[in-house]
């Protein structure tokens, strides 16, 4: 009788200690592995610049190293499709976006992942409209301007964009569904390469976000033609919004563009929400905040439920989009 007791004090004992394991696995995370940032675009575009705005103090906060690795191509699709085959252990961290997150599913008929199914998400950064720009020597001062030259040119203006399917290729194809007029599509591989060839005069126009542009409009080498927010940007004062351009059919045109981050589905909870944790006290420090909202960015503070909620809105949103303009990919 005690030589069972005994055994069976043993095997509660192991036991015991094996349920242990996972505990002190979780404490020690991150174990000194360097965290991979994924960003589905080049280097220079705004989820890049939010990389690295919020990495370095990420990887503070855990003790780690948090390296951004650009792997752009396809509006986010190429850098997405790795991240969801990732490993889920909290070591892989992927910048997605309206683009990469809600519209690549609508675009693609083979898209390597699926935006709700192979990720979990962490945090939304914050939302944002893009803005209409064109090189400070453009010729075109104002909407009307634009959608009067593109009339008058075969095939209408160029328009760069951060790949197909991204919210600056929505954005030109919603204004030429709701116009009437067309425009010539230049994808990149990011924002930073197209908004450069605005810049120097080889591409007309581009829609962006206020992130990547408003810099360049500050120092005077874009000129901003209208915002696609429902109203002016505390930030950019003097620039109209679309709707307020005159043209009855753009009196209800908006284009809200978002920046989130998301981890591989199966990923432990414990580790999302530690995740979620660190990077809303990062976001919402003052400094922060007010980089953001400079950036023309509006911050969003919600739950991880209410970040799936909201995507998934987002999915059905552009989807009924993309069906009505007919859009497709290039």
């Amino acid at each position: 009788m005690q030589r069972r007791t005994l055994v069976q004090s043993a095997a509660l004992a192991a036991a015991g200690a094996l349920m242990a394991l996972p505990a002190v696995a979780q404490t020690t995370w991150p174990t000194g592995k360097a965290i991979s940032y994924v960003v589905p675009f080049a280097a220079g575009g705004t989820t890049d610049t939010l990389a690295r705005l919020i990495g370095q103090q990420l990887g503070t906060a855990l003790g780690t190293t948090v390296v951004v690795e650009n792997k752009g191509g396809a509006a986010g699709s190429i850098g997405s499709e790795a991240a969801a085959r990732s490993a889920p252990d909290g070591f892989t961290l992927l910048g997605g976006t309206v683009s990469s997150h809600a519209i690549n599913i609508s675009l693609y008929p083979k898209l390597g992942y699926d935006p709700i199914k192979s990720f979990s998400p962490v945090t939304l950064i914050g939302t944002n409209p893009v803005v209409l720009v064109v090189s400070a020597n453009s010729p075109y001062k104002t909407l009307k301007d634009v959608l009067t030259a593109a009339k008058g040119k075969q095939g209408g203006l160029s328009s760069a964009s951060a790949g197909t399917g991204s919210s600056q290729h929505l954005a030109v194809e919603l204004l030429a569904y709701k116009s009437g007029v067309k425009f010539t599509h230049i994808p990149y591989k990011g924002s930073g390469p197209a908004i450069q060839d605005v810049i120097s005069g080889q591409v007309d126009m581009m829609f962006d976000t206020t992130v990547v542009a408003a810099p360049h409009i500050q120092s005077g080498k874009l000129r901003a033609i209208a915002v696609t927010s429902p109203k002016r940007l505390a930030s950019m004062p003097d620039v109209p919004t679309v709707a307020e351009s005159g043209v009855a059919e753009l009196k209800d045109f908006e284009v809200q563009s978002w920046q989130a981050i998301f981890v591989p589905a199966g990923t432990p909870t414990q580790v999302v929400s530690r995740l979620h944790d660190e990077i809303r006290k990062i976001l919402a420090q003052p400094d922060m905040q007010t980089r953001l909202k400079g950036f023309g960015m509006e911050p969003a503070d919600m739950s991880v439920a209410q970040i799936a909620t909201f995507q998934k809105a987002e999915v059905d949103k552009w989807a009924q989009v993309i069906k009505a303009a007919n859009i497709k990919v290039d």
